[in-house]
């Protein structure tokens, strides 16, 4: 993913030029990232990135008098990204143009959170979606009595369901581990004492 097409414009250099020149560290660059790539909640992030912070598998793009390092695992998500800077009068505003961003990107390369939030967002929100609910991926872990564990959020009329533990077993963790059979477990962290939007109470 070296010829990773991601425009940078002359705009936005010259301001990431200047912010950086402000910092006062030397080699200081910047370090673009997507936060839940490839699921509706993507978000397309930008960092300050000091000496030593890249990580050695980012790649890396020279630009007019600095870095920018590419997370690797999010560059199939910024493939086709357009970063500009628009002057207005309250100074400007630095824009992130990404088309792929919420793209899922499923594939035999794929990580077991990248095909968990494809299984979230494809086949069970829309579901949900009737009773006005949903259901996000909060974190992976494994540990040597339970196995690989999902860790998911409930939101909208999931929250405070009286159903959601039916919801929790017989849809979403059935449906989950058919798709990802190394899955061993999923479980749910949602504080259902909070009812106001719940579906059923």
């Amino acid at each position: 993913m070296s010829n990773l097409n991601i425009t940078i414009t002359e705009a936005a250099q010259g301001y990431l030029r200047e912010l950086l020149a402000k910092q006062n560290s030397e080699g200081i660059s910047v370090r673009i990232f997507v936060e839940n790539p490839g699921t509706p909640r993507a978000e397309c992030c930008m960092a300050y990135c000091t000496v030593g912070e890249e990580q050695p598998d980012d790649i890396r793009m020279g630009l007019d008098g600095f870095f920018a390092f590419i997370e690797l695992k999010s560059a199939p998500y910024l493939e086709d990204a357009v970063i500009d800077y628009n002057k207005d009068r309250f100074g400007g505003q630095l824009t992130f143009k990404a088309p792929k961003s919420k793209v899922p990107q499923i594939g035999e390369g794929s990580s077991i959170e990248e095909r968990i939030n494809h299984v979230l967002f494809s086949e069970i929100n829309p579901g949900l979606a009737a009773h006005n609910g949903n259901v996000s991926l909060l974190e992976i872990f494994t540990d040597d009595k339970e196995g690989l564990t999902a860790v998911l959020k409930f939101g909208g009329g999931c929250q405070g369901c009286s159903a959601v533990d039916m919801t929790l077993k017989q849809g979403v963790e059935t449906t989950l581990k058919a798709s990802i059979p190394e899955l061993h477990r999923v479980i749910d962290s949602t504080d259902h004492t909070v009812t106001e939007n719940a579906y059923f109470r």
